[in-house]
């Protein structure tokens, strides 16, 4: 491995959308010697749902879909633009891309982006999530997302296609792409208890600008059972991609125990 000066264990490249502050708030938290992490933006051109809801009498679900549509455009730019830096991996920040059309579209999804990056690894929330769960053998979960109800159906049926139980789904149906961070701290721990349940075996939060580093750690506590933020599990599979098995306290149990 060639010996970098400021990165000699892992450079990582970090895909983000132009409007999300919660992945690079949440990287924060993970200053580990020898890693630097290099957020690329693509472009954002479909930013406040309920404002095209009311220009165009569409309703919350297609508009939603929409942007999906006008943001797989761009991200290919973003991807080209920061493997100019020589990174050894991709991480994606952006999470509904990577469960839409359940397991058979999260192929199709990675398989576009390894099109396109070639050897480089490559990180994404739905195998990141899925990794995570099996390494605490969850198999009944609960999920909480920032999206419509179209949203929250492409998460059920990517994680019923990969052989999990969903109990619940809690979608806070955030207005716009930017109001995804400022979810309120008592919407999520109202959300928290909504979707928990005696028999639930973990909680997963989808959702990449809906930081939960500072509350899931805590609720892993209060609840006994873990909690997974997205961007945390993404963090994990990067980091452990790249060879790199630091056990990080503070930041949940997945980086405590594995």
């Amino acid at each position: 491995m060639q010996n970098y000066q400021i990165a000699r264990r892992a450079q990582i490249g970090v895909i983000i959308p132009s409007t999300n502050t919660g992945v690079e708030y949440d990287l924060q938290r993970f200053g580990l010697d020898g890693v630097t992490w290099h957020p690329s933006r693509f472009w954002i051109e479909l930013r406040n749902w309920a404002d095209e809801v009311a220009k165009t009498g569409d309703n919350e679900n297609t508009v939603f879909e929409r942007f999906l549509d006008i943001m797989r455009a761009e991200i290919p730019y973003a991807v080209r633009n920061v493997l100019s830096a020589n990174v050894k991996h991709i991480m994606l920040g952006m999470s509904a891309e990577t469960f839409w059309g359940g397991l058979e579209g999260n192929i199709r999804f990675e398989q576009e982006i390894r099109d396109q990056i070639g050897d480089i690894g490559l990180t994404t929330g739905a195998t990141a999530t899925r990794m995570a769960l099996e390494k605490f053998g969850a198999k009944t979960i609960s999920v909480i997302t920032p999206y419509p109800q179209v949203g929250d159906d492409n998460v059920i049926r990517f994680f019923s296609d990969i052989g999990f139980k969903v109990h619940k789904v809690k979608g806070l149906n955030r207005p716009s792409a930017t109001a995804i961070a400022e979810t309120s701290i008592k919407d999520v721990i109202d959300a928290i208890y909504e979707v928990d349940a005696d028999h639930v075996d973990a909680i997963v939060q989808c959702g990449t600008n809906l930081s939960t580093v500072d509350l899931f750690p805590t609720f892993e506590h209060i609840l006994g059972k873990p909690l997974l933020p997205i961007n945390v599990a993404t963090v994990w599979h990067a980091l452990r991609s790249c060879g790199i098995d630091d056990k990080i306290t503070g930041q949940g149990r997945l980086l405590e125990e594995f």
